[in-house]
């Protein structure tokens, strides 16, 4: 046990003393080497998918659970997919050392904030083998350095791309550091990653609730929770069928992370029956399935079917929704509140007041009203691209963007020197 610790000590220490360096560049260097990343991961598709092919076979064969296979299975869209948001990445404006206001002024000095790298971060992830250039390219973007931890189910998949991105550190003359990789192959546990706090600035982990709960547990540094699916919707007395029907559709459109599914409807008592039944229909012709609390259940069993209290609280990462009538937009509030996953809930109404009270006393990360809640790692105007969402309060929540891997400096400059 003590030589794995040593070992995931020894690569994490790696990664902090390449910050060191890497924290010296330039934004344009940067925005070079990302730039770089996404040609060597464009020329490197068959390479990748051939790896990935043996981590779906392998994983067939040892039963790994079909949303986990779902997230390991790489096409050639999702790679073109990462190869264009490591291009926005690199055409973004440099946030580091970028002045913004002070949020007090200490007269008689000017006193204003920068934007600097955190350090060094870890980022841990389930499936989903591209992340790790993505979340490369937000780290290196924002001058800091990066240590890896894929799951097992996907570790050829992971292997080839994390050679790949080293491979560009290399040719470009960057410690290969910069980016570390521990591998759970090689005996290192969770727990000696993310209790390394003497040096990492920031853990991210990204995939299931058991996931996030299990490195927030373990974790002694800083960690930021991502949070996907178990999204709410409240349907509103004077909410409209068909904007209802085409947010829950559009919010589980996402390739293939659906990160704001809306997995559980809420439902204003008025709505009549037969408004219900006709969104039912349209949800099991588009090959969802139904279920309900019980006395919505008794009043519609062809449409849905039983569940268990404790699935209010959970995602189903599938085309499952749950639905439930309450008297009022009160009601509704607090059971959102209680259950939800807290990054991104909705509203469907036509009340102004509605819209407010929602806006206001939902505990979410995100609201959306009217709109589809639809996630967009790369929202396609050149502006921003995102690692997914956080539902905590704290460091950052909501998107997760370049700016959430940098912190505030605050300078007070005097006028004699």
């Amino acid at each position: 046990m003590e030589f794995q610790r040593n070992l995931s000590e020894k690569s994490v220490k790696r990664a902090h003393d390449a910050f060191e360096q890497l924290e010296k560049t330039k934004g344009v260097e940067r925005s070079n080497v990302v730039k770089a990343m996404a040609k060597a991961i464009k020329n490197s598709f068959d390479a990748i998918l051939e790896a990935n092919t043996v981590d779906l076979e392998t994983s067939r064969e040892m039963a790994v659970p079909e949303v986990i296979v779902d997230w390991l299975k790489l096409t050639p869209e999702r790679l073109e997919s990462t190869v264009e948001i490591l291009q926005v990445l690199a055409s973004l404006s440099d946030p580091v050392q970028r002045v913004i206001n002070a949020p007090y002024q200490l007269n008689p000095s000017q006193t204003y904030s920068q934007l600097m790298p955190l350090g060094t971060i870890a980022f841990i992830y389930e499936g989903f083998p591209e992340l790790a250039a993505i979340a490369a390219g937000f780290a290196l973007k924002s001058g800091n350095s990066v240590v890896l931890r894929g799951s097992s189910e996907a570790s050829h998949s992971n292997a080839i791309v994390a050679e790949i991105l080293k491979t560009v550190l290399e040719d470009v003359g960057l410690p290969i550091s910069c980016i570390e990789v521990i591998s759970s192959e090689h005996g290192t546990s969770l727990s000696d990653l993310v209790t390394q706090d003497q040096y990492l600035n920031l853990i991210v982990p990204y995939g299931r609730p058991s996931l996030i709960q299990q490195v927030s547990q373990l974790a002694t540094a800083p960690v930021l929770r991502s949070a996907m699916g178990n999204c709410y919707l409240y349907w509103s007395e004077s909410g409209n069928i068909d904007l209802v029907r085409s947010m829950i559709l559009a919010s589980h459109a996402s390739q293939p992370d659906k990160v704001n599914a809306i997995e559980k409807v809420v439902v204003n008592a008025t709505q009549k029956p037969s408004t219900l039944v006709r969104l039912f229909n349209t949800l099991q012709e588009e090959g969802y399935e139904l279920r309900g609390e019980k006395l919505l259940v008794e009043e519609f069993p062809e449409h849905l079917k039983p569940m268990k209290t404790s699935e209010w609280e959970n995602p189903y990462f599938k085309k499952t929704i749950a639905f439930k009538r309450v008297e009022n937009i009160d009601e509704a509030i607090a059971f959102i509140n209680k259950h939800s996953s807290s990054h991104a809930d909705c509203l469907v109404t036509n009340s102004y007041e509605e819209s407010r009270q929602f806006a206001t006393q939902i505990e979410s990360a995100l609201v959306y009203i009217n709109c589809s809640s639809r996630f967009y790692r790369n929202p396609g105007n050149g502006e921003s691209v995102f690692l997914g969402i956080s539902n905590q309060k704290g460091h950052r929540r909501g998107l997760i963007g370049l700016e959430t891997f940098t912190t505030v400096k605050q300078v007070v400059q005097g006028y004699e020197i």
